[in-house]
């Protein structure tokens, strides 16, 4: 009898998937506490929800029956008004996660190369795996920058995109536009996903009606916190902007995403005032956290903090966290072996973060 995992391409058989976050009762349950009781810092969540214009759109809609416009007229239009640039420039997906792989898609073939300035998102990498892409990995130098000398040295005829976030996921930092610009003149795709891009205010969108190489990602999932609806955006070349409109799922933009985006842009003005509350409390999280010892944060332009520990002692400290009911993100990436982000949650969250930390790292 023919075993169906033969049949799978190899490269797929292969592959090491991206881990996504635990939902709450898994969570709870590892730590044999109640679903209320736990503190959930590993995913960079808005822990203040969407706006309630969510819910009461939502609620009042009637024709869930009905089929998402393919064209995403209605929904181009409003994020056109949304960013100052026309729709013809921009296209909706589920989530930015989708705009990865759509993108990776049209531009990536079995061989071809991305370069991966690691450490960054890992969901970059997975998705040109995926398309049976190589991954040329370029380390950061040490204060976590992009190291364009040996980004610049790592290409050949094979290499197509480079992706990065700004701020980047997981070390907080800006890639500033002068370092975009230097990439963007290498010739190859640049792909910068500025999912955080709220929690900053610094963006390169405008060098998208300059440089048709590039292609910028936003979401809603962060600062309009409508990360479970899935709703993200590429802003790129009308052309590239037309292809993947043709090649993606057709109602990829489910109707109840399409209604809490449109309700989110209508309030706008309170998630922003949420927004700025996140950046307050990031900064008062770092002032905590550098003042621990044997613990070194990382400056941060999003709403996540990157935390140092001594050697050897990065999972330690995750794992006495979890035991704690206490979750935040560890990597098992090498680079980043004694690090664990934490999200910036609400103040009570942060307090309780710091308390523990006081504890595990005295034991």
């Amino acid at each position: 009898m023919t075993d169906v995992m033969d049949l799978l391409q190899p490269h797929i058989r292969r592959l090491e998937m991206y881990q996504g976050v635990d939902p709450m009762e898994v969570l709870a349950e590892r730590a044999g506490i109640p679903p209320d009781k736990v503190i959930r810092l590993n995913g960079n969540e808005n822990p203040y929800g969407p706006s309630p214009r969510v819910m009461e759109a939502l609620g009042s809609y009637k024709l869930y029956n009905l089929y998402p416009d393919a064209e995403q007229r209605r929904l181009r239009e409003a994020l056109s008004d949304y960013l100052g640039i026309g729709p013809e420039y921009i296209v909706a997906g589920n989530g930015s996660d989708e705009i990865i792989d759509l993108t990776l898609r049209m531009f990536l073939g079995p061989g071809e190369k991305i370069i991966d300035p690691a450490p960054t998102f890992g969901m970059y990498a997975v998705c040109a795996r995926i398309c049976g892409g190589e991954v040329v990995t370029v380390p950061r130098d040490e204060s976590f920058e992009i190291d364009l000398e040996a980004t610049q040295l790592a290409l050949d005829s094979r290499t197509k995109a480079i992706l990065f976030a700004s701020p980047n996921n997981p070390t907080g930092n800006i890639a500033p536009e002068w370092q975009v610009r230097r990439l963007l003149e290498m010739g190859i795709l640049v792909v910068v996903d500025e999912t955080y891009y709220e929690f900053c205010g610094q963006t390169v969108l405008p060098l998208v009606q300059e440089y048709s190489n590039l292609m910028v990602l936003r979401t809603f999932s962060k600062w309009a916190g409508l990360a479970g609806l899935r709703i993200g955006l590429g802003v790129m070349h009308p052309e590239v902007a037309r292809v993947m409109i043709n090649i993606k799922p057709p109602y990829n933009v489910n109707l109840a995403a399409e209604i809490a985006f449109l309700a989110s842009i209508e309030g706008r003005e309170g998630l922003m005032e949420r927004v700025r509350a996140i950046v307050v409390e990031r900064e008062r999280m770092f002032s905590l956290l550098s003042s621990l010892p044997g613990l070194r944060p990382w400056p941060s332009q999003a709403n996540f903090i990157l935390c140092q520990f001594p050697q050897g002692k990065g999972k330690d400290v995750y794992e006495g966290l979890a035991r704690r009911g206490i979750f935040l993100r560890y990597f098992s990436n090498p680079r980043l072996r004694d690090f664990v982000r934490t999200s910036v949650g609400l103040p009570h969250e942060t307090d309780a973060l710091i308390e523990a930390l006081n504890i595990i790292l005295r034991e």
